[in-house]
Formats: structure tokens, sequence, C-alpha cells
């Protein structure tokens, strides 16, 4: 193996441009791919983070039923109190859990007075909604970073649309269960930035003003949002607390609960997906590059080198040292490219961040500031990719070398001298 290696080392350096020219194309190859691998990955973790931690929570439990009707925000399948209890004793004795958060949505008519518009709202404790989901602090753009009782975060666009401001009583008017109509007066404490886009139209009260406006005489709860500490468990917590809770039934015998992770609650994990495919077919592109480029040159080098072949053929080379000679070179030409392009890939990412990152605005978020990152086994998957490709595309060159006649080499080789 080790004079087969230095065989082929030394024949790779008797055509040393076209050499040169494939090791090249295969780093940038290599380059171009953990490059997109690194901003793209790090582009989906953050819109991932943004939105499971300022919204959503990593998952969410309803009553049976509830997320198929979510758009209407039903009151009548909201968790009842036993339900509830119930769901908090399981939560607290999960290990994996770090925080969570009971909330109650509704939907009302927002009046300030003087012009009325639609309104969804959530009704939460404070302290555990920004335990939940910690990003929502910083979607306060103007007003205090807090809430209390009487008091309403309004959505950015829509207080600018109301004319409302901090410090502005306003009144929420809702319509209950059984069908009564109750209002009650806020004072904005502040203004959220929207997570969702220019239609985000979701407000934030005290859970216990939600009651009131509601008129609850217990309360029931429209979902529980869940933080778990290693986010990437939360496909295996969510099937763990589904098993957990899928023996609660009701008086009828069906299940009273359904566990969602984020990604059945929102849209952008269809986005996720999509990146997810462009960095496959990006990977795909990588390969077809490679599997030309080495198949080109090895086919070049089996041509040029009839006489060679016909030679070590005639002093008695058996036809698969002949094979393995040709498949080491084509190791030996993606080994190179890998490395060299893993060391200048990763030398331009570690600048990107030296350097602050990218910048760059996605919808109403502004300002956002991305630090590409590699996962190890991101490179180390493209780089065995492009090392196998390198070796199969080098295997029918190296397999018409080992098969060809001793009498065409021979043949060749008065060609040449006449």
């Amino acid at each position: 193996m080790g004079n087969l290696f230095k065989i082929a080392v030394r024949n790779l350096f008797r055509y040393k441009r076209r050499t040169l020219l494939t090791v090249s194309l295969i780093a940038i190859g290599i380059i171009f791919v953990l490059g997109y691998i690194s901003i793209s990955g790090s582009f989906k973790n953050m819109m991932i983070g943004q939105i499971t931690d300022s919204m959503i929570g990593h998952l969410q439990v309803h009553r049976k039923g509830y997320v198929a009707s979510i758009e209407n925000l039903p009151l009548n399948l909201n968790l009842k109190p036993q339900a509830v209890k119930k769901l908090e004793e399981i939560l607290n004795q999960q290990t994996e859990v770090e925080a969570y958060s009971p909330r109650i949505k509704f939907g009302g008519m927002f009046s300030t007075f003087v012009e009325t518009t639609n309104i969804r709202l959530n009704g939460v404790y404070p302290e555990k909604e920004f335990k939940t989901v910690p990003l929502l602090a910083s979607r306060i753009t103007e007003g205090q970073k807090a809430l209390n009782k009487g008091e309403i975060l309004l959505p950015e666009l829509l207080a600018r649309g109301m004319k409302a401001k901090i410090g502005d009583m306003i009144v929420i008017v809702a319509t209950n269960q059984d069908g009564s109509v109750n209002g009650k007066q806020f004072k904005v404490a502040g203004t959220l930035e929207s997570a969702t886009g220019p239609g985000g139209r979701d407000g934030y009260v005290h859970i216990e003003d939600a009651m009131e406006v509601l008129r609850m005489g217990e309360m029931e709860i429209s979902e529980v949002a869940i933080r778990i500490k290693d986010f990437g468990k939360v496909e295996a917590f969510t099937q763990k607390l589904d098993g957990l809770l899928s023996g609660e039934v009701n008086k009828q015998g069906r299940p009273t609960f359904e566990v969602h992770s984020w990604q059945k609650l929102s849209p952008f994990y269809n986005i996720a997906r999509m990146i997810d495919m462009m960095t496959f077919f990006i990977q795909i592109l990588l390969i077809a590059v490679v599997l030309i480029s080495i198949m080109n040159v090895m086919i070049m080098a089996v041509y040029e080198r009839i006489r060679e072949i016909g030679t070590i053929a005639a002093i008695g080379t058996l036809p698969g040292k002949i094979l393995s000679m040709f498949v080491m070179e084509g190791f030996c030409l993606g080994v190179v490219g890998v490395v060299i392009g893993n060391i200048i890939g990763l030398i331009i990412i570690s600048i990107l961040n030296v350097s602050g990152g990218v910048t760059f605005d996605f919808g109403m978020q502004k300002g956002l500031v991305l630090s590409p990152t590699l996962n190890p086994m991101n490179m180390l998957v493209v780089s065995a990719i492009v090392i196998f490709v390198s070796v199969v595309a080098s295997l029918q060159p190296a397999l018409k070398a080992s098969r060809m006649e001793i009498a065409e080499g021979a043949r060749s080789k008065v060609i040449g001298k006449r």
C-alpha cells in the first residue's frame, strides 16, 4: 500500500498543472459548500430561536382538538382546572423542563374611545412567560419591559395605527364562552415588535385580567407553552410527554391532551425544510463537480500512459495492482482538495466571525447579526462524500487501464517511435 501511495503521488506530480487545476476545483467546491452550510445553518438556527424564544416556546400542550380550530381561539376548547392541575404535576416532575407558561388566548375589540379594531390577546403570568420565551422582553420597543395587572402590551403597528401611546387608557371588549360581552380598561404599558411580520396582532395582558374580561369563575387554560433545557431534545421530549399524557382521558374515553412541538405550530418549519433541501442540492452540485473533474483527469492519465501501462503489464504487474494504482491517484486528489478546501473554508468563516458576523434585516427584525458557525459533523460528512466520489470517479478509468492488453501498449510504443 505504501508503494502504491508513492507511485500515485509521483504520477500526480508529473502532471502538475492538471493536478493543481483539479485540486483547485475540488477545494473551491468545498469552500462554497462549507460557507453555504455555515451561513444557512446559522440563519435557520437563529430564526428558530427568534420564533421559539419570543413567542411559541419549544412545545405546547392543548386540549384535544384545540389546534385544529386555533384560528378561531375557541374558548369552549380550553383546558379545565382539573386537567391543568394534572398537567402541571407531570411537568414539575420532568427534569428536562426549564420553564412553562399557562396562557389564555382570546379575541376581542380594542378601542381608544375614538377608533376600534380587533386584537388577539394572551393572558399570561408575566414571570412565567418571560422565563418560557426569554426573547419576549427584547420585543418590547417602548415602555417598561414588564407587565402588571391592569396593563397591556400592544402590537407596535396596531398601537401606531390607532395612535395609542404609552400611558394611554384603552378598552378591551370580549365575548365570553356563554356569549355575553364584557369590557375592561387597560393602561398601555408598552409596545411589542411583531415576531411574525407586519400582520402581527398579538397583545399581552395579565392572566387574572383575562379571567375578569372573560368572566371566568375558574381559570381555564388555552395552552401551556414549555421550554426545555436542551433544544436538541425537543422531539424526544415531545414524544415522552405525549406518552405520559396519553393515559389522561375525558368522560367519553377520548384523550384530554394533545402535544405539539414548535415544528407543528410554526410555518417557519417549512422554510427550515427548504433550507435543508437547498443545502442537499448544493452538496449534489459539489459531487457532480468532483465527479467530472476526477474522471476527466483520470481518463486523460490513462490515454497518456498507455505505453507505461503496457510496459508494467508486460513485466508481470497484475491487473488488480494497476487498478489500485489509478484508484489511489483519485483518492489522493480528493484528500488534498478536501484538506485545502477545509482549511481555507475555516479561515474564511473565522474571519467573518472576528469581523462581527453578517448584519441583515429580516421582515420586522432589524439589524440581526448572523455569526456563521460550522458543525464539525457537517464538515466530516462533506469531506467523506468528496473523497468517496473521488474514488468512485477514478474507478472507470482504472478499470480501463487494468483491462488493457499488453499488445495495445506495445503497439502504442511502436507508433510513438515512428
